[in-house]
């Protein structure tokens, strides 16, 4: 099994495909967006309980597309803030005179992601009803930004775990569909049962080589991205170990899908095909270029049953909430999920000459 590992890993340092698509092309992704400036399509908004909702400005602010309004208890919004899943929290105010203007407090943090952006919708919401319904002079509401103390949010902190992602799905769909297929067809593997390996050790032993493969490729995404480009690893090496724990569980089930293509797949030409219709979709629509909020609501139940939608977002829930792999377990238990079903089939149809 250990010859196998290491044959196998020399094999996959000496293909140039294994190491553009999981090495190399994210890598420049990373690069790339590393310096574009943070932007966003949904702006997640906390209403305050206290907050007046019978009067005009509040039906036009809900009615922003671009705004989505939370309503929770103050603590729990506040929590939200400070860990990025909110842009702002909404507090709106009765006048204590009526020709008074509207008091709007919005409270934000270094943590939001979209802060401008929030402000300046807020703004053109009260500029535009202003010239509506008085004169340019007399403002209808005044906005007062505060501003809570927090953690800065930046691109890479949401690019890097989907080229993690990204790598993963590759490695294991790729990288075993290939090799599987192309064992299969030399008839290597039929020379392999002239030995006393057993079958599930061919398996590990190809397993085993991917895997550490896979890991050296994440930690070095990972490293680049934390000294290079300010990537957060609020725990440090906790976090760090962390991710690669889930980046293990990713690549496990996606091999699955490997194994599937594997089987289903006559010759080396249809393997693209096949593994094209499994990693497209979720490289489009998992999160990993982009929030999967900006995808139109028809859309987003397609985007909850991908698993690369639950790796990329465990991994970015540990690197920067600092959440722990319990507090991460409903994504875990879906990948988990996932792999049982993928497996299955694969057992079903993977073929060893």
């Amino acid at each position: 099994m250990l010859a196998i590992t290491r044959a196998s890993l020399r094999s996959i340092f000496r293909s140039p495909s294994a190491v553009v698509f999981s090495f190399l092309f994210p890598i420049i992704f990373i690069v790339v967006f590393g310096f574009v400036r943070n932007g966003g399509f949904i702006l997640d908004v906390g209403l305050t309980p206290e907050s007046d909702t019978s009067n005009f400005l509040y039906q036009k602010i809900i009615h922003v597309p671009t705004i989505r309004i939370t309503r929770d208890s103050n603590d729990e919004m506040t929590a939200d803030l400070n860990k990025g899943r909110l842009d702002g929290i909404l507090d709106i105010q009765k006048p204590a005179v009526s020709d008074q203007p509207i008091s709007v407090v919005i409270k934000t943090s270094a943590s939001s992601r979209n802060t401008e952006i929030l402000m300046n919708t807020l703004q053109s919401v009260v500029d535009r009803e202003t010239m509506k319904m008085f004169s340019p002079h007399q403002r209808i509401a005044e906005i007062r930004e505060d501003k809570l103390p927090g953690r800065a949010y930046n691109t890479i902190d949401f690019i890097l775990p989907g080229m993690l992602g990204f790598s993963l799905l590759s490695t294991g769909v790729f990288g075993t569909a290939f090799v599987f297929l192309n064992l299969r067809n030399t008839l290597v593997i039929k020379r392999f049962f002239a030995t006393p390996i057993r079958k599930p050790y061919i398996v590990l032993g190809e397993a085993l080589s991917r895997v550490l493969f896979a890991l050296l490729t994440s930690s070095t995404l990972i490293i680049l991205g934390y000294f290079v480009f300010g990537f957060t690893l609020i725990h440090g090496i906790l976090t760090f170990v962390n991710i690669l724990i889930l980046a293990f569980i990713g690549l496990f089930v996606f091999m699955g899908f490997g194994f599937i293509i594997s089987g289903l797949a006559k010759n080396e030409s249809a393997v693209p095909p096949l593994a094209n219709i499994i990693t497209l979709p979720q490289f489009l629509l998992a999160g990993t270029f982009f929030s999967t909020d900006a995808f139109p609501s028809w859309l987003q139940p397609v985007t909850k049953i991908l698993p690369l939608t639950y790796l990329n977002n465990a991994m970015r829930k540990v690197a920067f909430e600092g959440a722990t792999l319990m507090d991460v377990g409903k994504e875990i238990l879906i990948l988990v999920a996932w792999g049982v079903v993928v497996y299955f089939f694969a057992s079903r149809v993977f073929k060893w000459e």
